[in-house]
């Protein structure tokens, strides 16, 4: 039987999904009546996606489009909110995503990143050099950041975690381009900017702010004058946004989206 089936979003957010969305109907040889385009506001009611063929497809690859389009749409959602709470910062402040993913899912989510206004990040352990507490285990800092600079692709920049303005001035001093401040508070992580620029090691020197950081906390790290926030959460906590599909025998007529 034909049939014609309406992708509807039951909610405020960004869309995303679509493009997973898409690739699995054409899989099941279904046509794309219409579509809107990943990163555009939905509301309540708002048709996102109309499809047309064999009744018993459709509903075989209901579930798999509504949760690709749900979650990616929820992390989108999440990343605006939180580009949107950094707006008025001190300086230019960057949302990035993190590779706290849920697996199998990393390109749908850094891809969702993106719709919402944010920054991927790193995809994996090559995309940046990222020197962290557990590797300062076992090597001392200068010699880890040189061992790294070694390494290094040309114009790659060697980051180190950060949690005290001592070791931020040790890590800039060893050379590292960019300093990540893990877990501080906003006042903490304001100081230690602060102590970076009067000791003339903030110039030039990227700071990311990272740990525990939401969306609705993002505000409070404005005036701090980092130039990113890492939020894991919005890609792996991100609440979904709901849609549903509603399914009518054909032959249809067009209707309005």
């Amino acid at each position: 039987m034909l049939a014609e089936a309406r992708v509807v979003a039951q909610g405020f957010g960004v869309l995303s999904g679509m493009r997973a969305a898409l690739a699995v109907v054409r899989s099941a040889r279904l046509t794309v009546v219409a579509a809107r385009r990943d990163g555009s506001l939905v509301r309540r009611g708002t048709v996102v996606l109309r499809v047309r063929g064999d009744a018993r497809r459709i509903l075989s690859v209901e579930r798999t489009v509504l949760n690709f389009l749900m979650h990616a749409s929820g992390v989108a959602t999440a990343t605006r909110n939180a580009v949107l709470g950094a707006r008025g910062a001190r300086r230019p402040l960057e949302v990035w995503a993190t590779r706290k993913t849920l697996p199998g899912l990393r390109d749908l989510e850094k891809a969702a990143v993106v719709d919402g206004g944010g920054r991927p990040h790193r995809r994996d352990l090559s995309d940046a050099v990222l020197i962290k507490t557990n590797h300062l285990a076992l090597l001392s800092l200068s010699e880890a950041v040189g061992r790294a600079h070694a390494r290094s692709r040309p114009g790659e920049r060697v980051e180190v975690e950060v949690r005290s303005a001592s070791e931020a001035i040790a890590a800039a001093r060893a050379g590292a381009e960019m300093l990540l401040l893990d877990n501080l508070a906003p006042r903490k992580a304001r100081a230690v900017v602060r102590v970076l620029e009067r000791q003339g090691l903030r110039r030039g020197r990227w700071i990311e702010l990272s740990g525990g950081i939401t969306p609705d906390t993002v505000r409070r790290y404005r005036s701090v004058g980092a130039d990113a926030v890492s939020l894991g959460g919005i890609t792996h906590s991100a609440p979904s946004v709901p849609f549903h599909l509603t399914l009518e025998p054909g032959p249809l007529r067009r209707r309005a989206s």
